[in-house]
């Protein structure tokens, strides 16, 4: 199958050789979007919307995604070296390139995922964006295994999480019928129907 995806931006092999740069990277990154999606403006936002059961506090997100971030960081090192490494790479049904372009495309996918959420508020298309994400995720996840056990036990808490929020992204569409616009959230506070 993924002889088939076509050639995209891909991380360099470089970064997935050093441990700290591939647990680092995903860190980073997903700090540097959490923060430009206006921290203030995202929890304001939180709170005016309708919420699923089992909706964690705001405080829950950043703890969670930095571990996930780190986790996921360390699956794809030991996944990618392993694949890369001459002795192993021929018994392998994919190669190296192969797994750092889907991590790559996972790592996009996952970045996006908040700007189409809290930035555009358009709940459906952030839900297409995860439904995708955890797709490839559970097949980035079947691969690593074949390639590393670790790096397979690794990711299993982010497609948990993913798959949790998931179901969270779907109940907050639904329950504000697919519009959390800001016009939206505060015409509903303002007429006492916020919750």
């Amino acid at each position: 199958m993924t002889t088939y995806i076509p050639k995209i931006s891909t991380l360099p092999y470089d970064v997935f050789a050093s441990p700290s740069a591939s647990i680092l990277l995903p860190i980073v990154l997903g700090t540097a979007v959490g923060y430009s999606a206006r921290p203030d403006q995202t929890r304001v936002t939180y709170s005016a919307m309708k919420q699923p059961p089992l909706r964690p506090p705001p405080y829950v997100f950043g703890p969670a995604w930095t571990a996930l971030y780190g986790l996921m960081g360390y699956a794809a090192h030991r996944a990618v070296t392993r694949a890369a490494l001459p002795s192993v790479a021929p018994l392998l049904s994919v190669s190296s390139r192969e797994l750092q372009t889907l991590y790559s495309a996972q790592l996009g996918l996952n970045l996006a995922w908040m700007p189409l959420f809290f930035g555009l508020r358009r709940p459906a298309l952030a839900l297409a964006n995860i439904v995708s994400l955890v797709g490839l995720n559970g097949y980035l996840t079947y691969l690593y295994f074949g390639v590393d056990e670790v790096a397979g036990w690794c990711m299993v808490p982010y497609l948990a999480w993913l798959g949790f929020a998931t179901y969270l992204n779907a109940g907050v569409g639904h329950l504000n019928h697919w519009d959390i616009s800001e016009s939206t959230l505060a015409t509903r506070k303002a007429l006492g129907k916020d919750r």
